[in-house]
C-alpha cells in the first residue's frame, strides 16, 4: 500500500515580505526615524532663515527707505488730523514746494529733541517769503495754497534766523527751506524758528495710512 507524501506547504506573499523585512533589532525602523528627524530639523532651520531674512530686510526698508510716522499734533489740520499714520519716503530727493516733510526738530524748539516734526514747505532755497494781510508771497507773487481750511489767515512778523531781510520778507538761504503748517493759526513752524537746513529732513510724507477711510496719496 503507497502512502501519498504531503506536499510541502507554500509560503505566503505576507511570509514573503516578513521575510524580507527587517528583523527585530536589525535598526532598520530606527534609520526611518532618524530621516524623519533630520527633515523635520532641516526643514525648521530653512524656515528659521527665511524668517530672519525677512526680519532684516524690514529692518533695513524701515531704515533706509521708508518709515511710518504717528501725528501727536493738530499744526497739520485740515490736511492731517491728530492721530493720524503716515508713511514717509526716506529717500534723498529733490525737495519741492507743497511738499509734506518730516524733519528734526531744530534746537531750542519746545518739545522733546526725540520728536520729530511735519509740516509743509512753502519756500525754497533763494526765494524771499513774506505775509501781507494774512497772505503768503513768494517773490512778491501771491501763493495758491488750496489745503488751507480758510484762505488769508497766515500772521506772523518774520523769524530769526533769516539770511536777510529784503522788502519786508525773509530771503531763504541757499540750503533752507521755509516751512509751515496748514493749521496756520496753531503751528509751531518757521515763523517762530526760521528757515530749516535741508539736511534736517528725513523724508518726504507721501501716503496716509490710516485711517483706513483715508488711505491714499497726500
Amino acid at each position: 500500500m503507497s502512502i501519498d507524501k504531503p506536499e510541502p506547504i507554500g509560503r505566503s506573499e505576507h511570509d514573503e515580505a516578513a521575510m524580507a523585512g527587517p528583523f527585530p533589532g536589525s535598526g532598520g525602523q530606527s534609520s526611518v526615524d532618524g530621516k524623519q528627524k533630520k527633515s523635520t530639523a532641516r526643514v525648521a532651520a530653512e524656515w528659521i532663515v527665511v524668517l530672519s531674512g525677512a526680519l532684516v530686510l524690514a529692518l533695513v526698508l524701515r531704515a533706509v527707505l521708508f518709515q511710518a510716522y504717528y501725528i501727536r499734533f493738530t499744526s497739520m489740520e485740515p490736511t492731517l488730523q491728530n492721530g493720524d499714520r503716515v508713511l514717509v519716503n526716506k529717500l534723498s530727493y529733490d525737495v519741492g514746494r507743497g511738499d509734506l516733510v518730516v524733519f528734526e526738530r531744530p534746537s531750542g524748539v519746545g518739545g522733546g529733541q526725540e520728536d520729530d516734526l511735519i509740516k509743509r514747505v512753502i519756500a525754497l532755497p533763494g526765494e524771499v517769503v513774506k505775509f501781507v494781510e494774512g497772505v503768503v508771497y513768494i517773490d512778491n507773487r501771491r501763493l495758491h495754497e488750496p489745503y488751507l481750511e480758510s484762505p488769508d489767515i497766515t500772521v506772523g512778523g518774520m523769524p530769526p534766523g533769516c539770511e536777510a531781510i529784503i522788502d519786508g520778507g525773509c530771503l531763504i538761504g541757499a540750503d533752507e527751506v521755509f516751512v509751515m503748517g496748514d493749521n496756520r493759526e496753531n503751528s509751531t513752524d518757521s515763523r517762530a524758528f526760521g528757515p530749516i537746513a535741508q539736511h534736517l529732513i528725513v523724508g518726504q510724507a507721501f501716503l496716509r495710512l490710516w485711517p483706513v477711510t483715508d488711505f491714499g496719496r497726500l
